[in-house]
């Protein structure tokens, strides 16, 4: 097993159980405890992990991002249940705008039973998703790729996306939260999707129930920027009533008969 690939084993450890020890780790990877401190080391100063004695605690900062290889296996039900929900909202024809987001990538794989859809991108994943399926049009938008994100940012990528105008776009977040708006991790990913939410007729929000009441370091917009929100559970009241004030609408899941409703 490489390296990075063990690192991002401890990282998927550390999001379901929020810390490690080192003994444990050795025995799970049939490794060294030296080489599994280095492991721990090396998630210390990207910041993702902070080290502790004997093991290591999950960096819950929500202004940093696990690698998406790692991400994509977080709340993969809640993600199901978004991605069906968003593609009953999608007509045959229609152009749409997707983010690099794990959501996303669920998104498309629930739309690939559609005869005809342009999908417009700057998600390597999604590329890769779609890139067995026909009678579709898929446009990379290009720009730099960011190492360990799989997307792609800068310039090129929103002189492209600029270029178009699309009936949807649908996008995920770091945070949502009522006073700070929606927000991201990074700001080259904020500022390629504020160019994607002044491309397209209708602005959907699809965002699992763990981002509210989050604030990452960089605004995307404020919530009055968004049409409506697609997420895996309902929100509280204080936000139900928020949304209804706002005029902004809420699709949402409901775990008991993993149906859905529509509140505005």
């Amino acid at each position: 097993m490489l390296a990075v690939e063990r690192r991002n084993l401890i990282l998927e450890k550390l999001q379901d159980e929020k810390k490690v020890v080192v003994s444990e780790l050795s025995i799970l990877f049939d490794v060294s405890e030296e080489t599994i401190r280095r492991d721990l080391d090396k998630l210390d100063k990207e910041g993702l992990a902070t080290k502790s004695y004997g093991g290591a605690v999950l960096n819950e900062n929500t202004s940093l991002d696990m690698p998406f290889n790692v991400r994509k296996k977080r709340n993969m039900r809640g993600k199901q249940v978004i991605a069906e929900l968003v593609s009953e909202l999608i007509g045959e024809g229609e152009h749409i705008i997707v983010d690099p987001s794990t959501t996303a990538v669920a998104i498309v794989k629930a739309l690939k039973s559609r005869k005809r859809l342009t999908v417009i991108t700057n998600s390597i994943e999604v590329l890769v998703e779609l890139s067995d399926v026909s009678g579709w049009d898929v446009i990379c938008t290009g720009g730099t790729l960011r190492e360990n994100y799989l997307a792609l940012v800068g310039p090129k990528a929103t002189d492209v996306i600029n270029s178009f105008h699309a009936d949807k776009v649908i996008l995920s977040c770091k945070g949502i939260d009522q006073e700070n708006g929606i927000t991201d991790s990074n700001e080259m990913f904020s500022q390629v999707k504020q160019t994607m939410l002044k491309s397209a007729k209708q602005r959907i929000l699809a965002v699992d129930n763990t981002k509210f009441g989050n604030v990452a370091f960089s605004q995307i917009c404020e919530l009055s920027a968004i049409d409506m929100v697609v997420t895996d559970a309902r929100p509280s009241d204080e936000w139900m009533d928020y949304f209804t004030e706002k005029g902004i609408e809420c699709l949402y899941g409901r775990e008991e008969d993993e149906d859905h409703s529509l509140c505005e």
